[in-house]
């Protein structure tokens, strides 16, 4: 993972491992960030957005192994055992 030095982790309590890809302008990325922080959980994330062209490729190339159609936010949870792509409420707490 290239990007991996771009990588912002939020504190919280850590239940379970929950990482983002997100964009910097998205609506739907800063509403799942604020729950997250609302719910008191611990994550991290990426601005894909942010990140120079050979680093946007390396989190896209990642982002298709869970989410082909490339959805923001994307959440994957502990390493892949659970995926949401976009923000649904319901979804995000019943997998937390």
């Amino acid at each position: 993972m290239p990007y991996q030095k771009y990588i912002e982790t939020v504190p919280g309590s850590a239940t379970n491992k929950i990482f983002l890809f997100t964009l910097s302008t998205c609506v739907w990325c800063k509403k799942t960030k604020q729950l997250l922080k609302d719910l008191g959980l611990e994550y991290q994330f990426v601005d894909v957005d942010l990140l120079g062209m050979t680093d946007q490729i390396s989190a896209y190339n990642e982002i298709e192994k869970y989410n082909p159609k490339i959805f923001f936010p994307t959440i994957i949870i502990n390493d892949g055992q659970g995926v949401i792509s976009g923000f649904n409420e319901e979804k995000i707490k019943a997998l937390i």
